[in-house]
């Protein structure tokens, strides 16, 4: 099929998929209130790759000379992640927002798996070849790939077979033509999406749990499977005022697996701890590249923010506003350089591919998370108490209410208007609804923060530092066997 275009991809998903929003099912995904706003998003994305001014940025053209999404390729070279990073700030660029789950990220849990092939050979080569087709699948098809994350779990002090087994999604049975699971997941953008990577998200594994190790592959669309979908931050709210709530929000979803066939050719594995071991341990080591660019984008969101704010009135002269500001702007170029650097020190991959140095890409990502709230809440304090007191930009339109707000809001060159879009644009980003949202987003998006310490601990080798030290204080070799 090669690339879609956005209008294709609208039709695509007109596709009879059963969403439930506020409790009544969704005839067109496409046209509702809720959800039209990130689909017309993901169509900019879509579109965005047929035009001069994007298509070498968010393309690439295949050995067989058909074009293709550049953020499907398969990353060979530490070009081919700067190429994803250059899509990716493309394309955030051009929204004037963040979108968190389009594809670009989730892909990466792919090549996670294709770096899982040996070890899924062992259970059977249609494994490691169903891998290999899905990967071909989204890249020559164009398709909207999302990850189907964390279950609702229940009472975690007790196994799944102690209580309703279906708080962990598990095999019902199997059939010829594929095997039958149930079961529930959460998954942002699913709704919206054409396929999802479901996946076992919990760490302990053990042959107790083998009927919850698997993984598959599931079309948005597949019969017994439902959408139920929680209520949107940017509903009813006027654009003007909360311009990334009614334009970013990605509709976060409750999937509903009530004994869903999953075909075999999209089966990755099942039955199988020792690949959910596998995949809870590497699942991120791509997509997390992605993730901590979008961290980067928030900064300099709210760098941008700040800086318009204290320049308006005057602050940013001030030394303890300089030294707040440059708290900002350490953060942000500590992220650029753990980006950076994880490129320029790229690991091979078990499976050949060329993957962000780990240690350094982790480090990076617990340092982002860790400190954004603390970003935020800077920025909060740099933009005033104006932010949380104005009123809404419906006062401004009432003429006789404008031009009391005219010299209130009226600094020099800056208009009450344009000191109105700031305002509430800031509000949007650091102080709103869908503010707190994204904060608890950016905590657990892709796993809690113990898993992100984990994944530092687990991919430093400190071989060389005890090797130093036992060298400078005389130890005997057999410390380090």
């Amino acid at each position: 099929m090669g690339l879609r275009t956005g209008e294709e991809y609208r039709e695509s998903i007109r596709d009879g998929r059963e969403v439930y929003y506020e409790g009544e099912r969704v005839d067109d995904i496409t046209k509702h209130p809720a959800f039209k706003p990130i689909v017309d998003a993901k169509a900019r994305m879509y579109d965005m790759q047929f035009e001069e001014e994007f298509e070498d940025k968010t393309t690439f053209t295949q050995e067989d000379g058909t074009k293709a999404c550049r953020a499907h390729k398969l990353p060979r070279t530490p070009d081919d992640l700067t190429a994803i990073r250059t899509y990716v700030e493309t394309v955030l660029n051009e929204l004037g927002g963040i979108v968190e789950r389009v594809g670009d990220e989730t892909i990466g849990e792919l090549w996670s798996m294709y770096d899982a092939k040996d070890m899924l050979r062992t259970y059977g080569p249609q494994y490691a070849d169903n891998v290999d087709r899905h990967i071909l699948n989204v890249l020559n098809h164009d398709l909207y790939h999302v990850s189907g994350n964390t279950d609702p779990k229940g009472d975690r002090s007790k196994p799944p077979q102690e209580q309703d087994p279906d708080v962990l999604l598990h095999l019902v049975e199997e059939r010829d033509n594929g095997i039958v699971v149930r079961g529930a997941k959460y998954e942002t953008s699913a709704s919206y999406a054409h396929q999802a990577f479901v996946k076992p998200t919990i760490a302990d594994w053990d042959e107790s749990k083998t009927d919850y190790a698997l993984g598959f592959i599931c079309d948005m669309n597949s019969k017994n499977l439902k959408h139920i979908c929680r209520t949107a931050f940017g509903m009813g709210k006027n654009p003007e005022d909360y311009p990334i709530s009614t334009k970013f929000d990605e509709i976060d979803t409750l999937l509903i697996f009530d004994n869903v066939l999953i075909p075999w050719e999209n089966v990755l594995f099942y039955n199988m701890p020792k690949a959910a071991r596998y995949i809870r341990g590497t699942l991120h080591r791509y997509s997390a590249f992605h993730f901590l660019l979008r961290l980067l984008f928030r900064a300099d969101l709210l760098l941008g923010t700040t800086f318009l704010n204290v320049e308006q009135t005057g602050l940013n002269r001030r030394q303890p506003v300089a030294e707040k500001l440059a708290t900002l702007i350490c953060y942000r170029e500590t992220i650029n350089a753990h980006l950076q650097a994880c490129v320029y020190s790229a690991e091979r991959s078990p499976g050949g591919l060329c993957m962000p140095n780990q240690s350094l890409l982790f480090s990076g990502r617990v340092y982002a998370c860790s400190n954004l709230p603390a970003m935020v809440a800077l920025a909060r304090e740099l933009a005033g108490g104006q932010v949380v007191l104005s009123p809404d930009t419906s006062s401004l339109k009432n003429p006789e209410l404008r031009r009391y707000l005219d010299k209130y809001y009226t600094i020099g060159k800056w208009s009450s208007e344009d000191r109105f879009k700031l305002l509430h644009y800031t509000r949007d980003l650091v102080n709103s609804s869908m503010a707190g949202h994204k904060l608890a987003f950016e905590l657990f998006a892709q796993s809690p923060p113990f898993a992100h310490l984990a994944a530092v601990y687990n991919n430093f080798d400190a071989k060389a530092m005890k090797k130093l030290v036992a060298k400078a204080a005389n130890l005997s070799e057999a410390v380090l066997d």
